[in-house]
Formats: structure tokens, sequence, C-alpha cells
């Protein structure tokens, strides 16, 4: 069997380009190949909304399961892909079977890194990459599991302990460097967030590492290498993600963190195209540093990109990054990327629970963080799109950041 474009991965970017291609007028016929067992549904909720039993599965759907069928995107789902042949245009999958394509776009995303100590692999341990991941976590919940340990600090991390808090659970983050968000935000988000989660209940261990997961088959407690054990019921590992280019690597594709691509989102073998998680491009929003994104925003422009060079249209991709983050009755609002930032300017009082940090580098604007601060993160993207120079004192006090554009 085979298509003309197959595509591998069902998550946001793998969706959109199906989507995108039949809106730019693609009539050959399009194969999906994904893991999972559901059509292609929104991830971030399933940290949020959907952890919390606030959102039905069928609202996560990023279009109704018949849209598909009548768009006629062929599905193959609960299918790997073990290999690619690029001198073939070939791809074996689950089972052996073959499936040929004429054009590649690989959208697969990537694993949760999972722990490597001892009791990594018992019952109660859970990452939350996918619908079944949170499932099983809902699962014993449900059954009654109260005392949670999280271990990481980034963003899945906190926003699974916010929404265990509201479920009533004991919750301890174990972070091992010296501040949550450490390597996404600065500073003064860092230290903003670990006081909401301590004024909601929740136990933050810094500088903390594991040692060990307790138990026998089932998880009963954390050992940390400090010698202090802490009592759980369930685990959830929110360490990063292993890009998911296992095959494109062994094929000859080009990458090390992720496939490498060129700003059509094209890798180094032919009529292979990588988007999302998993592809590392050079980002102009970045300095021209090679970075991968993880992000919906990401998936998105990158699935445009790449439908548009397939279909004869070629744009570079050159799209202004954007993330969010719920936690608790706070809505985090990110734009621009802050590597290598040199200054940072805080706008407003976290007290008041509503401000934003600007990052700078050599004068430029190049990222915010706004916390509750939606009118900041609209006019913020514009000075970062504009690459605008603002004086740091000019940032802090001007009352609207439109003023400065």
């Amino acid at each position: 069997m085979g298509s003309d474009i197959v595509i591998v991965g069902t998550g946001h970017g793998g969706a959109q380009a199906a989507i995108a291609l039949r809106q730019q007028g693609f009539e050959g016929s399009i194969l999906m190949i994904g893991r999972d067992s559901e059509p292609p549904y929104e991830r971030p909720p399933l940290s949020k909304d959907y952890l919390a039993g606030e959102k039905a599965f069928e609202r996560l759907l990023i279009r109704p399961r018949e849209f598909w069928a009548e768009r006629q995107v062929e599905l193959m789902l609960d299918t790997n892909v073990a290999k690619v042949d690029p001198a073939a245009k070939e791809l074996t999958v689950s089972g052996g079977a073959t499936v040929s394509y004429g054009t590649l776009i690989w959208a697969a995303g990537g694993d949760a890194r999972r722990l490597s100590c001892p009791g990594a692999q018992f019952a109660g341990v859970h990452a939350v990459r996918d619908k079944a991941d949170t499932d099983r976590l809902r699962a014993e919940l449900a059954a009654g599991a109260r005392r949670a340990v999280v271990i990481g600090g980034g963003y899945i991390g906190l926003e699974a302990a916010a929404v265990l808090r509201k479920l009533g659970c004991d919750v301890v983050v174990v972070e091992m460097l010296d501040r949550v968000l450490a390597r996404v935000a600065g500073e003064d988000l860092s230290r903003f967030y670990e006081a909401e989660h301590e004024a909601h209940g929740v136990t933050v261990l810094l500088q903390a590492e594991v040692e060990a997961i307790e138990g026998e088959e089932r998880v009963t407690g954390v050992r940390l290498t400090s010698g202090e054990t802490i009592v759980a019921d369930i685990v959830i590992v929110g360490i990063g993600i292993v890009p998911s280019v296992g095959p494109l690597i062994a094929a000859g594709a080009a990458g090390a963190n992720g496939v490498d691509v060129d700003q059509f989102c094209r890798t180094s073998l032919p009529d292979v195209y990588a988007i999302g998680d998993c592809a590392a491009h050079a980002n102009a929003y970045a300095g021209g540093a090679v970075v991968r994104l993880e992000s919906v925003q990401n998936a998105n422009d990158m699935a445009n990109a790449a439908a548009r060079a397939i279909y004869g249209d070629p744009q570079p991709y050159e799209a202004v990054p954007w993330f969010w983050s719920n936690q608790y009755d706070l809505r985090l609002q990110t734009v621009g990327l802050n590597l290598g930032y040199d200054a940072a300017v805080l706008r407003g009082d976290p007290k008041e629970r509503s401000f934003s940090v600007v990052y700078l580098r050599g004068g430029q604007v190049i990222a915010l963080d706004c916390v509750n601060k939606t009118k900041d993160y609209v006019q913020g993207r514009k000075l970062v799109e504009a690459r605008a120079v603002i004086a740091p004192e000019l940032l802090a006090e001007a009352e609207t950041l439109k003023e400065l554009l």
C-alpha cells in the first residue's frame, strides 16, 4: 500500500499538515500514521482541563471524527513506524507491513523522557504525553490515590501539580535545579510560581535529585539522594521529551538533537520533511541558533510551511514563537525566545498577580512572559516582531507598551 503524501504523527503538526494540504488544493492521496488509538486531538489540555475532568475528550479533537474521511485523509492508527527507506521511498510499520510514499512529512513529536533510576517501571509512575497516560492517571485518582510526587518543575509538572491540588491531593514537586522553570524563564517568574504553588499547599523541593522509586511493583515512595523518602501513591514524571526521530536518523538524515530541517522544513533526505517538536531549525527569534520548539504554535506553523513547499508555493518558516500555561487562576502567555538574554525588566508587581517580564539581548526586546496581563502580551509581541531596541527604564515605566512602538 502507499500514498502520495504520508504523514507520520497524528498530533498538532501532523493534523495541520493534512488540513493545510487540502486547503492549498492538493488533490492527491494523504495517509496519516499514528501510534495513538484516537484521531488527532489537542495535547495541552492533558495536563490541565482533561486531567481535572473539566473537559470531555470529544472537545479535545482537533476536528470531528468524520472530518478526516470527508477530506479523504486516511488514518492508520495504533501503528508505529520502525524503518524508513529513502531510496525505495518506503516505510516499514508495525507487524512488518510496508507503506510507500511520494513525499513524507515526519511529525512524530517525542516520547516522554523516562527516569533511569531503580523502580522507574513501577505501576503508579506516570508521564503526561498522550490520552492513555492521562486516563491511567485519572483512574488511579478515582481509585483514591491522594499523595502525589511530581518530578520536574517545568510547565507540565507545575500544571499537573496545580490540577492535583485542585483535586485534593497532597503534592510535592521535586526539581533538581535551584528554581522551577529554570530552563525557560527568568528568576522573577520562577520565584513567583514557586510562591504561588506553596501558597496553594504544594511543597516545592529545589536542588533535589531522585535516587530511586520505592515499592514492590507499585510505587510507595520517592527516595532522594539526600536520603529523604517522600511517601507517594502516584508519581508524575515531567522531565522533558526525547525526539522521536530514530528511523529518520538511521536512514541517514542529519540531526543531533532531533532532525535538522531547512527554512522550508526539508530534511537532508529527498522528499522528506519534518515539523514540530522533533524538528531542529535555525530560528530568527533565537538569533539564528538551531533550536527545537515544543509548542502548538511551532507545530502548526511548520506544518503550514511544509504544506506550501510541497504544493509549490515555498515560503520560509519565520513565525514568532508563542506559548501559554494555565495554573490555578493564572494565565501565563509567552512570546519570543529569551535564549541568551542579558537583561530582564519587570513590569508591574508580582504580588498583585498581574505582571510581565521583558527580556532583552543587546538592548533588543526578544521575549516577554506575561502573567494575567494580556495587554502586555499583545503589545509586546509587536515589539518582538519589530526587533525593537528600547531602554530598560522606559519598558519598566511605560503605562502601556503600545506607546513604545
